[in-house]
């Protein structure tokens, strides 16, 4: 059972209010969360929980990537060979392994299962990175229109590490001046927006090039409305 109340679609995306009420909502949970530690971060909201996925989980789940990866693209679609070097694939929903991972998602952050989009699996091999980015959805870009068709704004952000790096792959908040290092079963979690409900800049973050070893994560975006393909 969801926290948080489904809203139906409106003429664009919700009103600050009711992002910064679900911002809240999700923040009380974590924080009444024994397992779920607060990562200190100046201007947002950030949370870890070693062991969310077990070591038989997270081997399983790279096989997947393996078995599915291709070059990765950024969100408007284009391929970029500096700035997102990765390969990526979405991950079946109807997988057991998938369905449960994401089920626990929603039940570790009472987000409505509806809003969360397909998991999607990231394998990073030395020297892949991906540049600085965004989570949600500037409202200057052009494929924002359609976005607030199919969900509206993304929120909240869940990545589990599914491996540990020898060197570097860290997860880079240059704005919050600090780094998450990859440590195998563990989730992040992070809101996209700020207290008030808008777009936070301090969410930007980039995947910072592997120096040895290869870096596995699978990532869930939440929307503010149920997510619609």
């Amino acid at each position: 059972m969801s926290d948080i109340p489904d809203h139906g679609p409106d003429d664009g995306g919700l009103p600050s209010r009711v992002r910064a009420q679900f911002g809240e909502t999700v923040r009380a949970r974590l924080d009444r969360n024994p397992m779920v530690s607060r990562i200190e971060a100046p201007h947002i909201d950030m949370y870890g929980r070693q062991g969310f996925a077990s070591p038989e989980e997270c081997a399983a789940m790279r096989d997947m990537i393996d078995a599915c990866a291709k070059p990765s693209t950024l969100f408007s679609g284009s391929a970029n060979a500096d700035y997102r070097t990765s390969h990526s694939g979405n991950l079946s929903p109807s997988d057991a392994l998938v369905a449960a991972l994401s089920d626990r998602i929603c039940a570790l952050t009472g987000l409505p299962a509806a809003h969360g989009e397909t998991l999607q699996g990231q394998r990073y091999t030395a020297g892949q990175q991906y540049k600085v980015h965004c989570d949600y959805f500037p409202v200057t870009a052009d494929y924002w229109q359609a976005m607030r068709g199919t969900g509206g704004q993304r929120t909240w952000t869940a990545m589990i590490y599914l491996s540990a790096v020898e060197a570097g792959g860290e997860t880079h908040f240059p704005h919050c001046e600090f780094m998450v290092p990859p440590v195998e079963g563990m989730i992040l979690l992070w809101n996209n927006m700020d207290r008030q409900g808008a777009p936070n800049r301090n969410s930007l973050h980039a995947a910072r090039p592997v120096e040895n070893g290869t870096k596995y994560v699978v990532t869930k975006w939440f929307r503010e409305r149920p997510w619609t393909t």
